[in-house]
């Protein structure tokens, strides 16, 4: 009798393993492209990412580079100061999306081109995401907008 129970606790134990790890399993599986990465244009210049991966990419939008084509689609260039990335977006932009301001898109980089699939700009005149705040400082240009208030 004592076997039988041991022998039924053991099964049990050995179902909640294998049950535990496919449920770990199911949830690295569902959650691998919820993960997205940041990488500054000297980043994504250095070492292209596969055109397979989705990734968000930060800096300026570099003055005369917005075009908006005949269709949908604008292109432009992003830049952290080091290096500048060509985007490709088709869809809506952001109201406050204009050269010379910070943006953030997601997407992958297809054959040279950033395909967005997603853009997002400053909140107000003094916003910017820090990951693109970060890159600026690497390459050192980002000016603080705050640094002369105060001072007339």
């Amino acid at each position: 009798m004592k076997s039988l129970k041991k022998q039924r606790r053991i099964q049990i134990v050995a179902l909640a393993v294998v049950a535990l790890i496919g449920s770990f399993g199911l949830i690295w599986y569902a959650s691998q492209d919820a993960f997205q990465f940041f990488r500054a244009p000297s980043e994504v210049i250095a070492s292209p990412p596969a055109p397979t991966e989705v990734f968000r990419i930060g800096g300026l939008v570099t003055e005369g580079t917005l075009v908006r084509g005949q269709g949908a689609t604008i292109t432009f260039e992003v830049t952290d100061g080091g290096a500048s990335v060509p985007v490709a977006y088709t869809g809506v932009l952001p109201d406050l999306f204009g050269e010379g301001e910070g943006m953030v898109g997601t997407g992958r980089y297809v054959d040279g081109t950033f395909q967005a699939t997603e853009i997002l700009a400053r909140h107000d005149e003094t916003y910017m995401p820090a990951e693109v705040i970060d890159a600026l400082k690497e390459q050192g240009v980002y000016v603080d907008p705050n640094a002369d208030v105060g001072t007339n």
